[in-house]
C-alpha cells in the first residue's frame, strides 16, 4: 500500500465533480490501494473545509462527511516530532512536506506543484505529484 499525504485542494475536487483525477485517488485510498496520512493541522484543515461553502451541488454534506471518515478509517495518524522550517515559500504548506516526512509517504498529491514543489530542502525519495501523476505512478 502506499502511504501518502493528500493535500486538501485534492478531497474538494474529488468531491466537487462526479469524476477524474482527484476522485480516482480517493477511490483507491477507498479500495485500500493508497493510505492516507493524517496529521493535525491537515486533520483541522480538511475539518474545516466541510464547514465552507465551497463545495457545489455534486456531494451532500452528509456525503462529505462519509467520506472524511472513510479516508479516516483507511489512513494513519502521524505524529510530527520535528518541523523542517523554514522550507516552503508559503508557510501554511510546510506541515504537509513534515507529515510526509515524519510518515514515510511515498509522495504528496497536491493541485500546488508550484509551491510544494519549490522547497529549499530535497528530500530524497518524497515526490510531489499531481492527482493524475500520481494515478500514473501507483496504479
Amino acid at each position: 500500500m502506499v502511504r501518502l499525504v493528500i493535500d486538501t485542494n485534492v478531497f474538494v475536487a474529488g468531491l466537487r465533480s462526479g469524476g477524474g483525477a482527484s476522485r480516482a485517488v480517493l477511490r483507491r485510498v477507498l479500495d485500500g490501494r493508497y493510505q492516507p496520512l493524517f496529521g493535525n493541522a491537515l486533520w483541522q484543515e480538511y475539518c474545516d473545509l466541510l464547514g465552507r461553502d465551497v463545495w457545489g451541488t455534486a456531494t451532500t454534506a452528509r456525503e462529505r462527511e462519509q467520506v472524511l471518515a472513510a479516508l479516516a478509517q483507511r489512513g494513519r495518524w502521524v505524529t510530527i516530532y520535528y518541523g523542517w522550517r523554514p522550507n516552503l515559500p508559503d508557510e501554511a504548506d510546510n506541515h504537509l512536506v513534515e507529515l510526509a516526512l515524519a510518515g514515510g509517504a511515498a509522495g504528496i498529491v497536491t493541485h500546488n506543484l508550484r509551491d510544494l514543489g519549490r522547497g529549499e530542502l530535497v528530500f530524497g525519495q518524497l515526490r510531489v505529484l499531481t492527482p493524475a501523476q500520481c494515478l500514473e505512478e501507483w496504479l
